[in-house]
């Protein structure tokens, strides 16, 4: 369960929702019981009436009060089921948006260096399908276990006080018994199932988009049908594990049904007794059997949620050991910004670089970049810029030497627009940034009459991936993004990329005032695609 803990402190941070949203389903709960309890007892109570009155004997009934009482019952059960499932589901959607953010903030806190390598589908999985199990602790396991739990004393303290405490504790046995097959056997027995289950989807899932990312190769080389064959295969295997799971689960309700059964087949059973020695009446008598019956449906939804424990456990597992891991130490590679010798910006010593697998792009290189200089780094296609460049930012870890550099803002070569609003594109530079400076920074790359010209402003929608935006528009807006950002240190590679010369001309002539007092170092083919600078190297391929 240790896996979980990092999960379930999350989640408490909340405790005024969940007790409140705990609260009406104990309200529901117990109004179902009630109604259940209540109407048993007026029944029975309106059986026996009218059998004296059939004999001939004086006998009457309070019609209104248990009539009231069970219409107060059945209104409250309705509109309490009503206001737990809104309220409740909007407290988990708040949870799986705590989860995610935490969990978006560590990771962005990470250098690319320090995760795992993970391919996109598993971060996909990671990102989706782990962090939506997640959402089983609070409102499938915690809340459920813990009010089945406290009617079941609430109703054995009324067993008690109506009937005794010998037929409080014998009915205490079973339901005992019943909670226990409900939650803790049932996690036992399919706890490895659902940890295997769990792990099998993800690799399932992750050879599905695989397959779809990879469809063209795979059709090229004519093994379109035997991989999809191989996915079904894999897929029976799966629904296989998990009818296992379904039948040990129903196996598991089944039995606790019928611990519950026999809870109010022994509560009749000793009321039976107590009603012929004339301690309880009739009415009293069905009362709380037909209350304990009603108890079911507080145990009912167990069996399943605690089957679905060992996958939620493997998932937590997953995102403890990918996302949310201990603090990684130190990269010696990457030294503190606090060691940079004065006055310099970026301190490179005796580099190598390459990609694991493949030859040295760079080796020995070195190099010293001053606080407010401008250096322009200028090769062809496979001379190892971008390369450069990823290891200057500290997303690729140097094969030999060092590199010291302060915090920095990278434009790739990649232009990266996420499918939100134009302010919210720009404002992940600087989310403190005010609409002027915003709106500054795309006056600076020549965006804002364009963008001032449509109804939303700031909040045009761009689409996926800019798809609302013609190539150089989304360069542009990616290079605004980097223009707002308060770091010293400012890489840009290929920043004019899809845009004409006299638009590069322009741009780049405003460069020089925005980044004044800051480290620039911009890469291109040539140095006609560079915007201003102190000095120039070459890198050969």
């Amino acid at each position: 369960m240790r896996e979980l803990a990092p999960w379930l402190r999350l989640i408490f941070r909340r405790p005024g929702r969940l007790i409140v949203g705990g609260a009406l389903i104990l309200i529901t709960l117990l109004s179902g019981i009630s109604l259940l309890a209540l109407s048993g007892w007026f029944i029975t109570e309106t059986a026996l009436v009218g059998l004296l009155l059939g004999a001939g004997a004086a006998a009457s009934i309070n019609l209104y009060v248990p009539g009231g009482g069970i219409r107060f019952f059945a209104i409250a059960r309705t509109v309490s089921r009503y206001l737990e499932r809104v309220y409740n589901h909007d407290t988990v959607l708040r949870l799986l948006t705590d989860i995610r953010v935490a969990l978006f903030r560590k990771l962005a806190a990470t250098a690319r260096r320090d995760r795992p390598g993970l391919t996109g589908a598993q971060w996909l999985s990671r990102l989706t399908s782990d962090v939506d199990a997640l959402d089983t602790l609070y409102l499938r396991l915690i809340a459920p276990t813990a009010l089945a739990a406290l009617a079941t004393l609430l109703i054995l303290l009324t067993c008690g006080w109506l009937f005794d405490g010998t037929t409080a504790l014998a009915v205490a046995g079973f339901l005992g018994a019943g909670l226990v097959v409900a939650t803790l056997a049932c996690y036992w027995r399919t706890q490895p199932l659902a940890s295997r289950q769990s792990d099998r989807q993800e690799a399932l899932r992750t050879a599905v988009i695989e397959h779809l990312e990879g469809f063209s190769e795979l059709t090229a080389a004519g093994r379109t049908g035997k991989h999809a064959a191989w996915l079904l295969r894999q897929a029976h295997q799966v629904t296989g594990n998990q009818a296992k799971i379904d039948t040990r689960s129903g196996w598991h309700e089944a039995i606790t049904h019928g611990l519950v059964n026999l809870a109010a087949a022994v509560a009749l059973w000793a009321g039976l007794s107590l009603y012929q020695s004339g301690a309880v009446s009739g009415p009293v008598l069905v009362l709380l059997p037909i209350a304990l019956l009603g108890l079911a449906e507080a145990y009912a939804a167990l069996p399943a949620a605690f089957a679905r424990l060992g996958a939620v456990q493997s998932s937590a597992a997953r995102l403890n050991n990918d996302c949310v891991g201990p603090e990684t130490p130190a990269n010696p590679r990457f030294p503190s910004p606090e060691s940079l010798p004065g006055g310099f910006a970026l301190v490179a010593s005796d580099l190598s670089v390459r990609y694991p697998g493949h030859s040295p792009v760079l080796t020995h290189f070195g190099l010293q970049v001053g606080v407010a200089e401008r250096l322009g780094v200028v090769g062809d296609s496979g001379s190892g810029k971008s390369s450069l460049a990823d290891t200057f930012a500290g997303l690729l870890t140097p094969a030999h030497g060092e590199v010291n550099a302060g915090l920095c803002a990278y434009l790739t070569q990649q232009t990266v627009i996420f499918n939100d609003t134009l302010r919210a594109n720009l404002a992940l530079a600087r989310p403190a940034a005010t609409d002027t400076e915003l709106w500054r920074a795309l006056e600076l790359v020549e965006l804002a009459d364009a963008f001032r010209k449509r109804p939303e402003g700031l909040d045009n929608w761009l689409g996926v991936g800019g798809s609302e935006l013609s190539g150089g528009e989304a360069r542009r807006v990616a290079l605004a993004r980097v223009l707002l950002s308060p770091a010293p240190l400012v890489l840009l590679d290929e920043p004019f990329t899809g845009l004409d010369p006299a638009l590069r001309e322009r741009i780049s002539g405003r460069l020089d005032t925005w980044f004044e007092g800051k480290a620039v170092i911009a890469l291109a083919h040539g140095p006609d695609a560079l915007p201003g600078t102190d000095r120039v190297i070459h890198l050969t391929g």
